[in-house]
């Protein structure tokens, strides 16, 4: 969860960036600038807050696939180790034949609360943006 949390943040960091280079532009921050308002002032103020809303759905999105990633590799033996509960370790416990067929509830639980999280955490951040969204006060 390490790896995947540190290789996680340059997405992001893209985004971040793509929206600050977009908005610098904007009639708003040239107006900022031409009244005589700092650096620090015109990023607090005006960039952050507009850049906000894109970010947090880019870091939701990454959660979700932090998630997905995990369990997908657990399911494969690369993630958390079997003793360690994870979703993707009990999706391999029910992964013969046999137990597709004749015991569905030990794969069903297990399928259904990942794709609940993940729907769940892209809400969130639906939700989130809509809420943070200065574009959407209006």
């Amino acid at each position: 969860m390490l790896v995947i949390g540190l290789l996680g943040w340059p997405p992001i960091a893209r985004v971040v960036r793509g929206q600050f280079l977009s908005l610098r532009e904007r009639e708003f921050v040239m107006a900022s600038r031409t009244v005589g308002a700092s650096n620090p002032r015109i990023i607090f103020r005006h960039l952050l807050p507009n850049a906000l809303a894109p970010v947090i759905v880019a870091a939701t999105f990454g959660m979700a696939n932090a998630v997905l990633l995990e369990a997908g590799l657990s399911f494969l033996g690369l993630g958390v180790q079997p003793p360690t509960p994870s979703w993707g370790n009990m999706l391999t416990d029910a992964q013969s034949l046999t137990v597709l067929e004749s015991m569905p509830w030990l794969w069903i639980p297990p399928g259904a609360m990942i794709a609940l999280a993940v729907l769940s955490i892209n809400f969130i951040g639906d939700g989130l943006r809509d809420a943070l969204d200065p574009h959407m006060l209006r």
